[in-house]
């Protein structure tokens, strides 16, 4: 067996699973709070003790220790994959922080929308593919990208910020200043104003548009074309064989999936014909585990 534990940082919670790392078997999976904004304990931020605790816990469930370890986080990796070089506003302590001195062992670091997509490449809804474009909708929206079987991280880690993909050059800022962003057009944060306050969440703008509400029709649909004209130009970036969509939107896969591709009929090149599938992400909340795992397996590309 090669022991591995891969761990997901989020700002709520730290998911953590251990990995039997030649047959790809999870042997055990816990979570714990993350108490991000606590105080520091022996000059240490509140979640590393959790996340010993994590790792500790692990280990007793599979009764063995594990040779390496692998963390998915918020935020930019650096080049080495040893630490998080840029996550400002929250979290305070990752910046910097050396996981594999933490924790006395070989510490690979990845960005978790990173980690994600290498989590479904791996045992996911991307299994066996080599070109594929992902997107998590969810409050806001995120992405990476493999090409040519090589996870893009790009000169400082940012490659994969698809969200903050410009739709319209004369719309307003969002929070990386992208006018006009997919984000912003897509994502959870701005369903109150894109609806004019008759929805908080898309959750209820969904069961809105299921119970047949004309006017939450219209505002979805323009989300999805928003969504197709997104994707349309990650095509055309980077030709890739599928377009995977997780994030916590994608439950609304049945509501998605055809009004998505509705629009991409309209909007996406075919050279000779080929289209380019849409596939649902499989791990859920799992997934940043997965790839964090995975990522602890090789050395960083």
């Amino acid at each position: 067996m090669t022991p591995i534990i891969g761990i997901d940082l989020g700002g709520t919670r730290i998911k953590g699973a251990f990995f039997d790392g030649e047959t790809g078997e999870m042997l055990a999976r816990e979570t714990v709070p993350t108490r991000d904004g606590e105080p520091m304990e022996n000059g240490e931020p509140a979640f590393l003790h959790q996340a010993r605790r994590l790792v500790a816990r692990l280990e007793g469930a599979a009764g063995v220790v594990a040779d390496r370890m692998g963390v998915s986080a918020p935020g930019l990796a650096n080049r080495a994959a040893d630490v998080i070089d840029f996550m400002p506003g929250r979290l305070a302590g990752l910046e910097g922080l050396k996981w594999g001195e933490a924790f006395a062992r070989p510490a690979s670091v990845l960005n978790d929308a990173h980690a994600a997509l290498m989590g479904e490449i791996w045992q996911g809804g991307a299994r066996g593919l080599e070109d594929v474009v992902f997107l998590t909708l969810g409050t806001g929206v995120g992405g990476a990208v493999v090409s040519g079987g090589r996870l893009l991280r790009g000169h400082l880690g940012r490659a994969g910020h698809l969200g903050h993909l410009a739709l319209d050059f004369h719309g307003p800022g969002d929070i990386c200043g992208t006018p006009g962003s997919l984000e912003d057009l897509v994502g959870n944060h701005s369903v109150a104003r894109r609806s004019h306050g008759r929805f908080e969440s898309t959750e209820a703008l969904v069961t809105a548009v299921g119970a047949g509400d004309p006017e939450a029709g219209v505002i979805w649909d323009e989300s999805m074309r928003a969504l197709a004209a997104g994707v349309a130009s990650l095509i055309n970036a980077f030709d890739p064989e599928a377009v995977v969509i997780g994030g916590g939107i994608s439950e609304a896969w049945n509501s998605i999936e055809p009004r998505l591709a509705r629009w991409l009929d309209e909007f996406e090149w075919r050279p000779g014909g080929f289209r380019v599938a849409l596939r649902r992400a499989e791990l859920g909340e799992w997934a940043g585990v997965y790839g964090a795992a995975w990522f602890a397996l090789g050395e960083p590309g």
